[in-house]
């Protein structure tokens, strides 16, 4: 077994990218797709830029600020200020919701706020393992969860968010002062609030440029050998070998998986009966979401909106061109919009009817094409099941040297930084 066969890794997204870089020997890099990045990565068309919806770089960890100043040159990257809201009850409110009630008819502003006062009048604590729901009630109180949490995520997962746990989403969700709350209702905007407040972008468009950044660097240092195109057949625990779609089998000393949890699961050879009991209790959902590309300028000045209401064929809608212009041709923009109905063909012209509406497009008539694509791995299901079930696997996995890892490797919620910090970890694992 040579070095570089020492080390196997599934997978040459972000996670499986950082990890081949932070290993101090060599490795194998598997990747079924035909180009590098996974989701982080970039289709254009008729000069217009589309990523697979947004991929905004935060960067909290000094770690992943110092590899992306060595990735990018001064100038290869913008710093923005983020620009969001929400459309609901035919106003665009800033974002975020609970920290920007005017512009609401008053009705619902005394709902909202009275619902605040009363859940600051409680003494109980949240429960561990309480939902998505009672967190929005107990820190928010009920009506600016009536009227935006229980709606919006609805939409978006596809479930109430009764059945959703809520301790991974702490950590994106604004939790304004009730000072804050109060201010927002009377028209002092709440700006900033939000682990997202800016984020940087490649300053030519495009999110793969970071994929590529770290691919380069990579076939700079050497040691590694990508292997594009190829699938993974099965992975012999006993044996420790990793059989690829072409029927080539790779040994394997330790294992990094950042392939979808549940397919790694299928593709392992004599699997315990209850890690495969685990594995039938993960769930997912699917996206669905259409590129849109318009002849002239979105109206509205926001990177992304919120849509929470159900008559509307979409939960979120971004706008590339407004993040950067260079996302498109002069005096036109592209967007994306993310898809409530995940099984049924879209109606594009009631989408494009919702988006004109909402103020994102001038009109249908504006718009050059539409693009659907959609994607099975999105957005991990929280349930009750999913602690004990992903630790069962992640326990099981360890005890054959396989570290399963990055958002969907994982079984997470997690940003692009998480998974580049994330392919740091894998390293330091691989060497011990």
């Amino acid at each position: 077994m040579d070095d570089r066969g020492d080390v196997v890794i599934l997978g040459a997204g972000l996670t499986g990218l950082s990890c081949a870089l932070h290993l101090a020997g060599g490795s194998v890099l598997v990747e079924r797709e035909q180009r590098i990045g996974g989701k982080a990565c970039t289709d254009r068309r008729e000069g217009f830029t589309f990523d697979i919806t947004g991929h905004w770089l935060h960067l909290r960890d000094p770690r992943t600020q110092a590899l992306v100043a060595e990735l990018f040159a001064a100038g290869d990257l913008v710093e923005i200020e983020r620009c969001t809201g929400v459309f609901t009850h035919g106003a665009m409110l800033a974002y975020p919701f609970q920290a920007n009630l005017f512009g609401l008819p008053l009705p619902i502003v005394h709902e909202c706020l009275l619902g605040l006062f009363e859940a600051g009048r409680r003494t109980d604590e949240l429960p561990a393992g309480a939902s998505l729901q009672a967190f929005a009630e107990r820190r928010f109180g009920a009506g600016i969860a009536r009227h935006f949490f229980v709606p919006y995520n609805t939409k978006l997962w596809g479930v109430p968010p009764d059945q959703l746990a809520s301790a991974w989403v702490t950590r994106y969700v604004p939790v304004p002062e009730p000072s804050q709350i109060l201010a927002g209702a009377i028209g002092l905007r709440q700006d900033g609030l939000g682990y997202n407040a800016r984020f940087l972008y490649p300053a030519g468009g495009g999110i793969d440029a970071l994929a590529g950044a770290l691919g380069r660097r990579l076939e700079d240092r050497g040691g590694v050998e990508l292997r594009l195109g190829t699938d993974l057949d099965s992975v012999d625990v006993a044996r420790r070998v990793v059989r690829l779609g072409d029927g080539q089998e790779l040994p394997y000393r330790r294992l990094v998986s950042t392939v979808p949890l549940p397919v790694l699961v299928d593709r392992i050879e004599g699997v315990p009966a209850a890690v495969r009991e685990a594995r039938s209790a993960l769930r997912w959902i699917r996206w669905r979401y259409l590129n849109v590309a318009t002849r002239t300028p979105s109206p509205r000045p926001e990177h992304w909106i919120y849509v929470p209401e159900s008559r509307f064929p979409f939960f979120r809608v971004g706008i590339f061109t407004n993040a950067l212009g260079a996302m498109a041709p002069p005096g036109c923009a592209g967007l994306y919009v993310e898809l409530t109905d995940r099984d049924a063909q879209p109606d594009v012209p009631a989408v494009l009817a919702g988006l004109a509406e909402i103020g994102v497009i001038t009109s249908p008539a504006d718009v050059l094409f539409t693009e659907q694509h959609d994607i099975e791995y999105a957005y991990v299901v929280f349930d009750e099941a999913h602690a004990q079930a992903t630790a069962t696997i992640h326990a099981w996995l360890a005890t054959h040297d396989i570290r399963s890892c990055g958002r969907y490797g994982a079984w997470v919620y997690s940003s692009m930084e998480d998974a580049l910090l994330d392919g740091m970890e894998a390293a330091v694992w691989v060497q011990q």
